[in-house]
């Protein structure tokens, strides 16, 4: 009886029995504490944890060694070192949160850094917490890198540095950059400082940018480095270009430059996010990348509602939006133009009438408005929009309940 029933048991463990891809499965669905623990079930899945290929050490995981004091003071270091020793397989992607704890200068980060290299990691995610971390050489050896996303760190590439060939995804806040800094051809930028940002942008290569500040700058005298022509001239093979309202106010200081004729660019998709057409300086800056892209083909609006506390001459953008000779340049490529959170005010409906006087190949122009505003608002403007002229015959014009 006592031989049935372990038989039974052995039948019935099922856990130790389930096929490789499916114990893969539900260890990338935990966290490396949990995946460690499941060393426990049974001869089979011990150190099984060690074949993951996705590893992520976020603030959580950090929080939870540096909270308990049997660790001791080097818990977090240890502990890190010893996944990573114990991982023989490579690592696709690693997420690495560094906490604000004693480090030797970053020795133990740059070995990290290091093993990873040699591991043909695809993405990395780097988010410290600590001092400013001069990322090693190594880093710039990972060819595969597909997607990488750094806080707090000094960007300096070796002179050797040609870029990483695959990277598709580049997030980058809080950075400072050494002298050679050299990407791909996509990048992407929260508050990156104006100076470091030319020679960030200033790639060849480059073909997809997006760049948002997602807050105004406070210190304005710092945005002299950067202006529309300067951004337009290192920017010449970038197709598609999402900028916010924070960004175009960042390049819209130097007031002259954007009365100034620009090269024409090689744009073909714009997506403008939260911009306030209240704001002269922004108004003038989107008609002027406007007028330098020949080659637009769509483009896109976030609109973004008046800020509490913020007045804005009001009076002199509507002006200028009026005036005959504010826009000078006919969209000849463009054929769908979608624009989000209409708030219904004149200087927006006035450049909604200027897209549809100068775009002869418009196609679709598709307009949702703000979810704040009612239903009768919403059919006044629908009304007023749908009498503007067009240039376009076959144009379309589709407003959307928000």
């Amino acid at each position: 009886d006592r031989k049935k029933r372990f038989l039974s048991c052995v039948e019935e463990d099922r856990i130790s029995n389930l096929p490789e891809h499916l114990i893969d499965s539900i260890l990338e669905r935990l966290s490396v504490q949990d995946a460690v623990r499941t060393s426990v079930l049974s001869k089979r899945w011990r150190y099984r944890w060690t074949t993951m290929t996705s590893l992520v050490l976020d603030e959580q995981f950090a929080k939870k060694i540096v909270k308990y004091v049997a660790f001791g003071l080097n818990g977090f270091i240890r502990i890190v070192n010893q996944i990573l020793i114990l991982h023989p397989r490579a690592i696709s992607k690693l997420y690495l949160y560094i906490p604000n704890i004693s480090l030797d200068g970053f020795q133990e980060v740059h070995q990290w850094m290091l093993f990873l290299s040699r591991s043909s990691v695809r993405e990395l995610v780097l988010i410290n917490a600590n001092s400013l971390y001069p990322l090693p050489s190594h880093v710039f050896s990972c060819s595969e890198l597909k997607k990488l996303k750094l806080k707090n760190c000094i960007f300096n590439t070796p002179l050797e540095f040609e870029g990483f060939p695959n990277l598709k995804d580049l997030f980058l806040k809080n950075i400072v950059f050494g002298p050679n800094c050299c990407v791909t051809k996509y990048l992407s930028l929260v508050t990156c400082p104006d100076a470091m940002l030319c020679r960030l942008a200033n790639n060849p290569s480059l073909t997809v940018v997006c760049i948002t500040l997602r807050k105004p700058i406070e210190n304005i005298l710092r945005v002299e480095y950067m202006n529309l022509a300067r951004l337009l001239s290192i920017l010449p093979n970038v197709q598609r270009f999402i900028i916010d309202g924070h960004f175009i106010k960042f390049l819209s200081a130097d007031k002259m430059s954007n009365w100034l004729p620009h090269a024409d660019n090689s744009i073909k998709w714009m997506w403008l996010l939260d911009i306030q057409f209240s704001d002269m300086d922004q108004v003038q800056c989107v008609l002027s990348l406007l007028q330098t892209s020949r080659n637009l083909v769509r483009l896109g609006i976030h609109y973004s509602p008046m800020p509490q506390g913020m007045h804005y001459d009001v009076e002199t953008a509507l002006n200028h939006l009026e005036s005959p000779n504010c826009f000078g340049r006919t969209l000849n490529q463009l054929e769908t133009v979608s624009i989000e959170s209409l708030t219904g005010s004149r200087t927006e409906l006035l450049f909604i009438k200027l897209l549809l006087a100068h775009s002869p190949s418009l196609d679709k122009l598709t307009i949702i408005p703000i979810k704040a505003s009612d239903a009768l608002l919403r059919l006044n403007i629908a009304k007023e929009i749908m009498r503007f002229p067009r240039e376009s015959r076959h144009a379309e014009i589709i407003y959307l309940d928000p």
